[in-house]
């Protein structure tokens, strides 16, 4: 096993492939998928995949990652963002979105929610995930910050400036709302990295069985509610509710 916080996220994306997946391959997009660790993975595993990311040093890693890895089919490594997918990806072209880490830094996530739908087949599923709000308030406050704690928790996504506070906090409820408004069915929710950011490496890294029991214990509870709203990320997987994707989104941009 890699380290503890690499793995609970690739497990993540293994948990959204086997509630989108019926066994065959899949048509993924990783948006915002920089150099490919879960993409090379994916493609390993007989999937097609698609990365679409802003940053052409991360392609350019990707590239190499897949290279080294001997993929029989190569990852499509694509340099774009939430308010230009369209300009290089088909509508209702994929079976799953991976949208892990991008809704923290666009200017509009419902925007970008609806892109994704755009791009997803009917029936079609979508991973989210998210940094969560609580964690980052518990984080300040054992920091003796208690004046940013105290803003955090003031804040909501709707009214989180990405340009002045830094990336945008979640909690549950905002996410699965902001897939409920562009046509998502939350399926499943769990949470990243409870404890896992909160251990020190060196008691990971030294005692015996550490890192194995970390991870099992992150497992065990990451459906929990009562643990699952402290964790570090918050995962929302969701169905595309309609029979048809939505229209091309208009509007507002955004971008990852």
């Amino acid at each position: 096993m890699g380290p503890v916080r690499s793995e609970l996220m690739w497990q993540a994306v293994v948990d959204a492939v086997e509630i989108a997946g019926s066994g065959d391959p899949l048509d993924v997009l990783d948006l915002g998928g920089g150099t490919g660790g879960d993409a090379v993975r994916l493609a390993q595993l007989g999937h097609r995949v698609t990365v679409v990311d802003p940053s052409p040093d991360a392609l350019a890693s990707l590239h190499r990652r897949g290279v080294e890895a001997g993929l029989a089919r190569p990852v499509r490594a694509v340099q774009g963002d939430t308010n230009d997918l369209l300009d290089h990806v088909e509508p209702a072209s994929f079976d799953l979105v991976v949208c892990h880490g991008v809704l923290e830094h666009v200017d509009d996530p419902g925007f970008a929610l609806s892109t994704v739908g755009t791009v997803l087949r009917p029936g079609g599923h979508v991973s989210v995930v998210v940094a969560g709000r609580n964690a980052a308030v518990a984080a300040r406050a054992l920091a003796g910050d208690f004046v940013t704690a105290r803003t955090l928790l003031g804040r909501t996504a709707d009214t989180w400036d990405v340009r002045s506070m830094g990336p945008r906090r979640f909690v549950l409820d905002e996410l699965e709302g902001l897939l409920a408004a562009g046509g998502f069915r939350p399926l499943a929710a769990n949470g990243l990295r409870v404890f896992a950011d909160l251990v020190p490496s060196a008691i990971v890294d030294t005692e015996p069985g550490a890192r194995d029991a970390l991870y099992a214990l992150e497992r065990l509870v990451r459906t929990s509610p009562e643990f699952s709203g402290l964790s570090a990320g918050l995962q929302s997987i969701a169905h595309l509710d309609s029979e048809e994707a939505p229209p091309n989104p208009g509007g507002n941009s955004a971008t990852l």
